[in-house]
């Protein structure tokens, strides 16, 4: 079989199942495990490198209202590739290139291959795409396999935490505009001993005013701005520091702001999400959950009174 991943998630699911031998093409964003960089990329962000946040969320409305998409795909590569199965999405227009888009090309090409579009909005349907993918492309006990570790993985988090106090959290997917992260993330922090703030379970990101941010007054903030990594995330949060509200939160004050590596662990609805409950665990109650989480995936950040710490460093 011959697979092309559109989705990064999807690829990280493609090598779980032990099938990345048989991946031929990805997206450029498509960059775990390593080796994946070795393979074509099919596709190019229409977004111009360099832009803040504010600015990527002004031109990512003018692109979707202009062109339907953000993302533009090679046809001409995709021909010469030949898949037999195509793994995409239509969940989220911003993350990835669209099912329609692929559809299209696909029809227009006349490749014959099976478009596949994986939809998962909490935990249950991320495990669901796994045996989906899994089924699709011969590997189903496999696939089993895989979401029993997983959700084993999870039982054992859940097993430390039971009757401890649960702290509240704000879990922030974008910074400027402020989003309160949505769709799995909040299951996550309720997996991980937490209430979550703003986040609705399967439900998109809530957009948020600062000031509504200051009446709620989180115990915890949790930055995982989607798409960035650990560095990414600490050097955007310095803008944070512009915002009025931002210095009277009780977490600010308190030293309770950490960053994640979100692109790994948080935005990409992937087996590597069961990671993120465990960075969670390890950050709401590091009494009982430190050394869960994988080494450098968190830190909390440089404020005035507290020391930034960041396992394994």
């Amino acid at each position: 079989m011959r697979i092309v991943s559109l989705l990064p998630s999807a690829t990280e699911v493609v090598f779980a199942l032990g099938l990345g031998d048989e991946l031929v093409g990805v997206s450029h964003e498509c960059d775990y495990p390593p080796e994946v960089t070795t393979r074509p990329a099919l596709t190019r962000s229409l977004l111009p490198a360099g832009l803040s946040q504010a600015e990527v969320d002004r031109e990512v409305k003018r692109l979707l209202a202009e062109q339907g998409t953000l993302y533009e795909l090679d046809r001409e590569l995709l021909d010469r590739l030949r898949p037999d199965l195509i793994l995409t999405q239509r969940l989220c227009y911003v993350c990835a290139v669209g099912y329609e888009q692929v559809c299209a090309a696909v029809e227009a090409l006349g490749t014959g291959a099976q478009v596949l579009s994986l939809e998962p909005d909490g935990l249950e349907g991320i495990f669901e795409t796994i045996l989906t993918v899994g089924r699709a492309a011969g590997r189903a006990e496999q696939a089993r396999r895989v979401v029993d570790g997983l959700r084993s993985r999870i039982e054992q988090v859940r097993a430390r935490l039971a009757g401890l106090p649960r702290p509240r959290v704000l879990a922030l997917e974008w910074l400027d505009p402020p989003l309160a992260a949505g769709h799995w993330v909040p299951e996550m922090v309720d997996l991980a001993g937490a209430e979550d703030v703003f986040g609705r379970p399967r439900e998109p990101a809530v957009r948020l005013e600062w000031a509504r941010v200051a009446e709620a007054n989180p115990d915890l903030i949790i930055l995982m701005p989607c798409g960035y990594d650990l560095a990414g995330t600490l050097e955007v949060a310095r803008t944070l520091e512009a915002v009025p509200e931002w210095k009277g939160l009780r977490a600010v004050r308190e030293g309770r702001v950490y960053a994640v590596n979100g692109s790994a662990y948080f935005n990409r609805p992937g087996p590597r999400v069961v990671d993120g409950v465990a960075i969670l665990a390890e950050i709401f109650h590091p009494d009982v959950c430190r050394g869960l989480a994988p080494p450098g995936s968190w830190a909390r950040l440089h404020l005035p009174q507290p020391v930034a710490w960041v396992p394994g460093m």
